[in-house]
């Protein structure tokens, strides 16, 4: 039984600093390939630099909507530069995020627009933050469907199945982190249900969220990402091994990483 991570922050200075126990604890779970997210131009270096260190590691390469007001003139260009590489195999963190005030959403909106553009440009799968911003996530969904198919993730999901659907229709894939295990949470776990087999993810956006029933574990890690894979199989009404093969398949040709 093998999990895939489809969104970790491993740059987090909980986890950096022990990534090769963070790795193994992974490997034991049953976690064997996680990509690592970068959110400004620094981690999407490092992020990059960890998948070449480890055959089990991936990169995605991209500016946080939270950081764009903070970012260089030419760190864009620079992520460019990133992306080419093999095992890049995402573009972001990118998205929308009307929760925290760090950064005008129209500047947000032409972060985003330039990582669509590059996902549409080098045929990479786009990684999409979604923050207290559905109703301009779903103005950007049907833009952009207009435009033409997109490729990637609505990470971290916590919409509704409205949302959820029209994020499938343009192409996209749902990936469900801790927050889906938690108790109060039956409501999201009811979407789950909707989501098509071939389009589910499973990540653990560590280092937050750690799921049930590890929530007091700080940082979350990869390996946890086995608890939140047998809550869904649980919905499912399906097995464990059988949920992790699906994921699992699906983020390997959503990334074009071939089995090792």
């Amino acid at each position: 039984m093998e999990w895939f991570d489809t969104h970790a922050h491993l740059f987090d200075e909980g986890l950096l600093p022990q990534i090769e126990d963070v790795l193994g604890r992974a490997q034991e779970a049953g976690v064997g390939t996680i990509v690592a997210i970068g959110t400004t131009l620094e981690d999407s270096r490092t992020c990059v630099e960890l998948a070449e260190r480890f055959p089990q590691v991936y990169a995605s390469v991209g500016i946080h909507p939270n950081h764009s007001a903070e970012a260089n003139e030419g760190d864009l260009d620079q992520i460019e530069q990133l992306i080419p590489h093999p095992k890049v195999v995402a573009i972001g963190e990118t998205g929308l995020d009307r929760y925290w005030d760090f950064a005008p959403i129209e500047l947000q909106k032409e972060y985003l627009q330039w990582h669509v553009e590059k996902s549409r440009a080098y045929n990479k799968p786009l990684v999409i933050h979604m923050r207290e911003c559905e109703e301009d996530i779903i103005e950007w969904l049907e833009v952009s469907k207009a435009d033409g198919p997109l490729s990637g993730i609505l990470h971290s999901y916590t919409g509704n199945a409205q949302l959820a659907e029209l994020g499938v229709a343009c192409g996209m894939h749902i990936s469900f982190a801790g927050m889906l295990t938690f108790k109060r949470n039956q409501e999201l776990r009811d979407v789950a249900k909707t989501i098509p087999a071939d389009r589910l993810l499973v990540e653990t956006d560590c280092p937050y969220l750690s799921p049930e029933p590890c929530r007091k574990q700080r940082p979350n890690e990869p390996a946890l990402v086995v608890h939140t894979g047998r809550c869904l199989a649980n919905e499912l009404g399906v097995d464990p091994s059988e949920l992790a093969r699906i994921t699992t398949a699906n983020a390997r040709k959503l990334f074009g990483i071939a089995e090792s």
